[in-house]
C-alpha cells in the first residue's frame, strides 16, 4: 500500500487507528489523576479546615454538577459545530483548577477550584468519546474501552499519588501535577490536529446517522432504563470514591495514607473492569454485559459491609471490577439508540454520572453525618438491584440504522451489534 493511500485509509474511518485512541486515554488518565486528587485529599482537607461531612459533599457537587450541566449542552453543541480544539481548552481549565486548589486558603476557593475542573471535564468528555468513535474502525466497543480506561487508571492513581506526594507534603505539593496537565495539553493539540484532518477528508462523505429503525417509544423507554442503571452505578461508585477512606479509617482504625492505598485495589478493579467491558460487548452483546455488571455485582455489595478487614478489600476490587464494565457497554448501546448524537449521547451520559455522584456525595455526606458512616454502605448495597431493569431494553440483533446524506437521502445501512 502506498503512503498516500494508508493515509486516506487512516482518515476514512474503515482502520481502527490505535495512536489516536491511545492518546486521548492517555489524556484521559491525566485528566482524571486530577479529578481524583480533589477527592483523595479530602481527609487532609477535613482536618486542615474543619470541614463537615456535608462540605466535603459539597466539594464532590460542585465538581461533578459543573460537569453533569455542561456536558451535555458541550455536546449537542459540537454534534452541530465542531470544535477540534476545544480538548485542549478544557484541559487548561483542569490545570487552573488544580493550581486554585494548591494554593487556596479559604474554603471558597476551594469549591472554585473543584469548579474550574468541573468545567475541564464537561469540555473533554463528549469531544473526546468523539474522537475515539470516529478512531475506532467500528470496533466501537474497544475504543470506548480503551478510551474509558485511561480515566479509571487516572481516578486510581491520584489516591496513590496523594498517599505518597501530597499527604506527607501537603496541600501545596498539588501544583507539582500541572506539569501533567501542562503534557496533556500538548498531546491534545496533536489529537485535535488529526481530528481537523479527519473532518477534512470526509467533508464530502455521508454525514452522521440520523434515522433510528426502533420506534421512539421503544428508544425513550431504553434510554430512561440505561439512566436509571447509570444512576445506580454511580452513586454506589460515589459512596466509595468520597466516604471509602472515612469508612476503612472509622471501622478497621487504619492510617490516612493506608486508606489511600486499599481505596487504590476499588479502582484499580473499576479500571480493569472497564478495560474488558468494551471488547467483551463487542463479542457478546453490550446487553449482556449490561445484565452481568449491574446484577452481577448485588452478592458483592450486600457481602461488603458485614466482611473483615480481608475480605473488605478483595470484595472492593471485585465490585470495582464488576460494576465498572458496564459504562462503556451503556454508552455504546446509547450511541447506537440515538444515532448522529455521539456528542449529545455522551454528554448525557458522562454528565449524568457526574451529576448523579455529586448529588450524592452531598446526600450520602448528610446521612453520614445523621446515622454514620456505616450505614451509608448497608443502603447502598442494594442499588444493583436496579440491574433488573435491564429485562426492558430492546434486543437489537438485525435492526439497522438508516444513514442519510447532508440532503437527506436514504444511502446506506448499518447491522446493530447489541444484543
Amino acid at each position: 500500500m502506498t503512503g498516500a493511500a494508508a493515509t486516506d485509509r487512516k482518515f476514512s474511518g474503515e482502520i481502527t487507528v490505535y495512536a489516536v485512541i491511545l492518546a486521548i486515554s492517555f489524556s484521559h488518565l491525566i485528566n482524571d489523576v486530577m479529578q481524583s486528587l480533589l477527592a483523595a485529599l479530602y481527609p487532609m482537607l477535613k482536618e486542615e479546615y474543619r470541614l463537615d461531612f456535608w462540605q466535603i459533599g459539597l466539594l464532590t457537587m460542585a465538581f461533578q454538577v459543573t460537569a453533569s450541566l455542561l456536558q451535555p449542552l458541550i455536546g449537542m453543541y459540537t454534534d452541530k459545530r465542531a470544535m477540534p480544539y476545544s480538548l485542549p481548552v478544557g484541559m487548561g481549565s483542569t490545570l487552573a483548577g488544580l493550581v486554585l486548589l494548591a494554593f487556596a486558603t479559604q474554603y471558597a476557593f476551594l469549591v472554585l477550584g473543584a469548579t474550574l475542573i468541573g468545567f475541564g471535564s464537561a469540555v473533554f468528555h463528549p469531544e473526546s468519546s468523539r474522537v475515539a468513535r470516529l478512531a475506532s474502525g467500528g470496533r466501537y466497543g474497544l475504543a470506548q474501552s480503551l478510551f474509558q480506561v485511561g480515566g479509571n487508571v487516572g481516578t486510581a492513581l491520584g489516591p496513590l499519588l496523594a498517599a505518597f506526594i501530597v499527604v506527607p507534603r501537603g496541600q501545596s505539593s498539588v501544583a507539582w501535577f500541572s506539569f501533567a496537565a501542562l503534557i496533556g495539553m500538548i498531546v491534545l493539540i496533536r489529537v485535535s490536529g488529526w481530528y481537523s484532518r479527519y473532518r477534512a477528508a470526509n467533508g464530502h462523505r455521508v454525514s452522521t446517522p440520523t434515522v433510528s429503525a426502533l420506534p421512539r417509544r421503544t428508544v425513550a423507554v431504553a434510554l430512561a432504563v440505561l439512566a436509571t442503571l447509570t444512576f445506580s452505578k454511580h452513586i454506589y461508585m460515589a459512596s466509595i470514591t468520597s466516604y471509602y477512606t472515612f469508612y476503612v479509617i472509622h471501622k478497621f482504625g487504619v492510617s490516612v495514607q493506608t486508606s489511600q492505598i486499599l481505596l487504590f485495589v476499588f479502582l484499580g478493579g473499576a479500571a480493569f473492569g472497564t478495560l474488558a467491558g468494551g471488547p467483551l460487548g463487542d463479542r457478546v452483546g453490550t446487553k449482556t454485559v449490561i445484565w452481568f455488571s449491574i446484577l452481577g455485582v448485588l452478592p458483592f455489595t450486600l457481602a461488603l459491609p458485614y466482611a473483615d478487614f480481608t475480605w473488605t478489600i478483595v470484595l472492593s476490587g471485585v465490585i470495582g471490577m464488576v460494576m465498572a464494565s458496564a459504562f462503556p457497554a451503556i454508552v455504546v448501546y446509547a450511541q447506537e439508540l440515538v444515532p448522529g448524537r455521539v456528542g449529545m449521547v455522551a454528554g448525557i451520559f458522562f454528565g449524568l454520572a457526574f451529576g448523579m455522584a455529586g448529588i450524592a456525595a452531598a446526600v450520602l455526606g448528610v446521612i453520614a453525618d445523621a446515622r454514620g458512616i456505616e450505614f451509608v454502605y448497608v443502603t447502598c448495597s442494594f442499588l444493583p438491584l436496579l440491574g433488573l431493569l435491564t429485562v426492558l431494553l430492546p434486543t437489537m440483533r438485525g435492526h439497522a440504522v438508516e444513514q442519510r446524506s447532508a440532503d437527506g437521502e436514504s444511502i446506506a445501512s448499518k447491522p446493530h451489534n447489541i444484543r
